[in-house]
């Protein structure tokens, strides 16, 4: 084990000590020399590429969830077509039907949302009792979740609420 001083490079240090190990060794390949700066970089890498693959399987789940909440939201509607009609017959606004439909999507999506929050909390709780591995778990990270899990949700929500506001009353009320 060698140890460097304050102001020497590590990087440097091995690359002298590496030619004088392999003299003194015979050639013989018994030895290792581990830079822990090396190790380090190695293992800051790999958390970067971790998080790069867990971004990606994050947003492939965001989009997923939002197609779901608008194919619900378009059944919705399409089952609702007669209600819609009398709605719109009695004097709602096209802006009203619209309203209803993305308040639906924004309470699906924050439902799921806080069903997410709490399934995060217990596995990330199971892993730590278990695993023995520290996990943290901000505020910032569940604000940050909720946000985007809403926003998902009204995004996903605007089409169908659009077709719903669109929907003739006199076709509405006829269709079966």
């Amino acid at each position: 084990m060698v140890r460097v001083a304050g102001g020497a490079s590590p990087w440097e240090t091995s690359a002298v000590i590496e030619p004088l190990l392999e003299l003194l060794h015979g050639g013989a390949d018994d030895y290792a020399i581990v830079v822990p700066e090396a190790l380090l970089e190695q293992s800051r890498r790999t958390q970067r590429l971790f998080k790069i693959v867990m971004g990606c399987i994050a947003g492939i789940s965001l989009v997923v969830g939002g197609i779901g909440i608008m194919n619900i939201v378009l059944a919705s509607v399409l089952e609702r077509t007669r209600e819609i009609g009398v709605r719109r017959a009695v004097g709602a606004r096209r802006d009203d039907i619209r309203f209803q439909f993305i308040v639906e999507s924004f309470s699906i999506s924050l439902i799921g949302g806080l069903a997410g929050i709490v399934m995060g909390l217990a596995i990330a709780s199971i892993v730590a009792y278990y695993a023995e591995w520290p996990t943290l778990v901000t505020a910032w990270s569940i604000l940050l979740s909720s946000g985007v899990s809403v926003t998902v949700g009204v995004v996903s929500g605007l089409y169908p609420a659009s077709r719903a506001a669109e929907l003739d009353p006199v076709v509405a009320l006829g269709y079966e």
